[in-house]
């Protein structure tokens, strides 16, 4: 498990953001703009029942999901990745032209090379900026973004795009109704850059060894498998400790944190740890209910549809939490954009 430091609370806050930890001169990043993209089909619980043996009443109790969104045949990760990278972009003000690192977390990228970041920079004509994919499954953006993070403090990079992007549909056994049910695709969006404010802190991540297998695609089938009871069980014993260890390396109380974006995996596992963080009155994302589990995509796309709804103040910080595949976790905390939100019109919630 991970261990915490001694010190915590807003003045924690303050100290950490104003710390040059890596020597370098420069304080951190901060989170700048934000977009998500979801495809124009949407399959209902009703839809679901006419292929396995199912009904609304039962998917809903036993995970929240009401619809989700599924990519057509010929639309791929990179294609969304794409559309939810124009999105952060123009959310954030900026051009391609000032993106120097690109990071994609995707577990269900087809093509080995180019990379899925490797076609995004292409597509949005980035220029030069190093890029790679990286995959950590459901906790795969949290991942992506602490690393993004360490290399502006580094000094290896100015300005990053990191993207969650899913197509779960290509994986998927429709003929399981325990994990067709769940599935969905997605892509979602943040833009960090090198800031004088520490405004995503410090990683706190791991595994849990003995789930390695729990969740996965693997051959031959390469089709989506679970267990569930194991994965649902590990969910309610053991996040709740590991959020508080996040909020805490990362130099807050939990009575600071304004919402809880964690992993959108199951409403019955969002709820009692929002509970058992006692952030009943915060924020909780539960776009679970809408789209679906879109694993690496979940965290960045319920983020973005909370900041474009004008959900989320500006300069506040949320608990982001991912968990799954591996069994990989990983967590921070992050400020929103200091700048007050744009129009929910403008940007950010392009869909089809």
């Amino acid at each position: 498990m991970t261990t915490t430091p001694e010190t915590s609370g807003a003045a924690g806050a303050t100290d950490t953001a104003g710390s040059d930890t890596a020597g370098t001169g420069i304080a951190g990043s901060e989170l700048i703009g934000v977009g998500h993209y979801q495809p124009s089909r949407v399959v209902t619980n009703d839809d679901l029942a006419k292929i396995v043996e199912t009904n609304d009443e039962w998917i809903q109790q036993r995970t929240g999901i009401v619809t989700r969104h599924l990519a057509a045949d010929d639309e791929t990760v990179a294609d969304m990745a794409i559309q939810a990278a124009q999105a952060a972009l123009a959310d954030a003000g900026i051009t391609a032209a000032e993106v120097d690192l690109i990071v994609v977390a995707s577990c269900t990228a087809t093509d080995r090379s180019p990379s899925t970041a490797g076609r995004v920079s292409a597509a949005l004509g980035a220029g030069r900026p190093a890029i790679f994919d990286i995959n950590a499954a459901c906790s795969g953006f949290a991942h992506a973004l602490a690393i993004a993070d360490q290399a502006i403090r580094a000094g290896a990079a100015t300005t990053a795009l990191v993207i969650g992007a899913e197509k779960l549909s290509d994986y998927t056994d429709w003929t399981d109704r325990t994990t067709c049910i769940l599935v969905a695709d997605a892509a979602g969006a943040f833009v960090i850059r090198r800031s004088d404010i520490r405004g995503v802190s410090d990683v706190t991540w791991g595994s849990e060894p003995e789930l390695a297998d729990a969740v996965r695609i693997v051959a031959p089938s390469l089709k989506f498998a679970q267990e569930g009871k194991s994965v649902f069980k590990w969910a309610i014993s053991e996040a709740a400790d590991i959020a508080r260890a996040t909020v805490q390396t990362a130099g807050y109380q939990l009575a600071d944190i304004r919402a809880l974006v964690a992993h959108q995996a199951n409403r019955r596992i969002i709820e009692p740890l929002a509970r058992q963080l006692g952030m009943e009155n915060a924020i909780v994302a539960t776009d679970i209910s809408e789209s679906g589990n879109t694993s690496a995509a979940s965290i960045p796309m319920a983020f973005s549809k909370l900041w474009q709804a004008g959900e989320l103040p500006a300069d506040v910080p949320v608990l982001l939490y991912g968990f799954g595949g591996g069994f990989a976790y990983a967590g921070q905390v992050v400020r929103t954009p200091r700048r007050s939100r744009p129009s929910p019109t403008a940007v950010g919630a392009q869909s089809g």
